[in-house]
């Protein structure tokens, strides 16, 4: 391999000409070239081939057999499903991987939302500060525990909750603040904690997308009074469907059990049905067999989160530099993310016009898979079925419940422009490739950029 003394500019020329379809920034002193990558000249949407075939992206989740299956085969064998020693087993090795004290494995990270936010006691006639770009859950967990969802607009640059814009939304009726890891990108955590501290509101963190993620060195969902994670699918820890509440308040996490055991006292055994419950609770307890595919799975997180950063990074350098593509942004306390998802900013006038959704057939066209994120939360008919309901209608007032006055009042620009005009997302998977995969990517969006004329007149016909 050799010193590249070419400019950016020179060295795609070069590639083009050469037919061998590569992109490189000048910062980088080593070229790499994408296997598969094909001709850069023509989009593949155009006739041209795609910068990317052949190999398939990395599938998801990983299960390897020969070293996954002995420990769930001999839990099915076992006949002891229902929650025993291998999900207290899984507790504490999650519990362990945060640096947290302790950890409650639930059936999902809805659910997970849910019991903490119940018995850290917000109810009817609470207020939660929540952000708009979140996943439907986290906003339903705090209708489903009758409070009143609050939206704070986002910064832009992060996809976060804007800590600027929390404080004017703070009223007698706030009760908690639930900042949300979004895309596995930490939250501007120093700055939330300083402003619940000032006005002695609680913390609850959803990084049900953020896996070992970590602010100033410490693992998101031990920052706030707890922290809730999904083990979903789709999830960078996948199980399926579970999820986890952690947390270094004793009481706090032994009311949670409770809550999540039909009521019964922390350290009731599943199946004890004289010890008398306790309080109001619900089921959403976790299987054993379902625990011991997370054990499997906790066993490469750490190696398969240094690979999405790594990649992460090379891609962000890759398209930076690419008119109209505005990566994602870490706060400057950010000491490692997760990227569940690897999101940019994409900007129409710097492609001619071309549509984010005619960008994203013609990305999709070149072998990479995207896809434009979140609609917006805040504006979603479900709240408004919700504010009828009758629990609703009881413990609100009608100007509270005003459905008008509420979008009013709720509105967030920042996070309209994000989710309908300029979000892209790679879902995690693809960060678990190679840098030539990443090369592939950043190839398919300069061939985009460099006809998008092209391809702007082609879907006008």
């Amino acid at each position: 391999m050799f010193k590249s003394n070419f400019s950016r500019r020179e060295f795609i020329k070069f590639n083009t000409l050469a037919g061998l379809g590569t992109v490189l920034t000048a910062s980088i002193t080593a070229p790499l070239f994408a296997k598969g990558v094909k001709n850069a000249a023509t989009p593949a949407i155009l006739g041209g081939q795609p910068a990317w075939d052949k190999i398939k992206w990395p599938t998801w989740p990983v299960w390897n057999p020969e070293t996954d299956e002995k420990r769930v085969l001999e839990v099915l064998r076992s006949g002891v499903w229902s929650r025993a020693a291998v999900v207290t087993e899984f507790e504490k090795e999650w519990a362990n991987a945060l640096g947290a004290k302790r950890s409650l494995a639930v059936s999902n990270g809805t659910n997970a939302l849910i019991v903490a936010l119940n018995q850290l006691n917000i109810r009817g006639g609470d207020e939660v500060l929540v952000p708009p770009y979140t996943f439907i859950a986290t906003v339903q967990a705090v209708l489903a525990n009758g409070a009143m969802p609050v939206f704070v607009d986002i910064d832009p640059h992060t996809y976060q909750m804007d800590p600027a814009k929390i404080e004017a939304k703070i009223t007698p009726r706030t009760k908690a603040i639930l900042p949300v890891h979004i895309l596995g990108l930490p939250a501007d955590m120093d700055r939330i904690m300083a402003i619940a501290k000032k006005h002695n509101l609680v913390v609850i963190e959803d990084a049900c997308q953020a896996h070992l993620a970590e602010v100033n060195g410490k693992k998101v969902g031990t920052i706030g009074h707890a922290g809730c994670f999904s083990f979903q699918n789709s999830k960078n820890l996948p199980i399926g469907e579970a999820g986890a509440i952690v947390s270094n308040d004793d009481a706090f996490m032994d009311r949670c059990f409770s809550y999540q055991n039909l009521g019964l006292p922390y350290g009731s055994a599943v199946g004890a049905i004289g010890t008398g419950s306790i309080m109001q609770g619900t089921k959403v307890r976790l299987t054993e067999y379902q625990a011991a595919i997370g054990l499997a799975q906790l066993k490469r997180l750490d190696a398969q989160t240094t690979t999405r950063n790594e990649n992460a990074a090379f891609l962000k350098s890759q398209i930076k530099v690419i008119p109209g593509i505005v990566p994602y942004k870490l706060y400057d306390n950010v000491t490692r993310a997760a990227f569940h998802l690897f999101a940019f900013r994409y900007k129409k006038e710097k492609f001619k016009g071309l549509s984010r959704e005619e960008f994203l057939n013609a990305i999709r066209a070149e072998g990479i898979p995207c896809s434009s994120g979140y609609t917006t939360l805040n504006t979603q008919p479900f709240l408004k079925e919700t504010f009828q309901s009758k629990n609703y209608q009881k413990i609100y007032s009608k100007e509270m419940l005003d459905y008008n006055k509420y979008m009013e009042r709720n509105r967030c620009p920042e996070n309209d422009k994000l989710c309908n005009e300029e979000a892209v997302w790679f879902t995690q998977n693809l960060l678990l490739g190679n840098k030539s995969d990443m090369m592939a990517i950043a190839s398919a969006i300069e061939k985009v950029h460099k006809n998008a004329d092209k391809i702007v007149k082609q879907a006008k016909k």
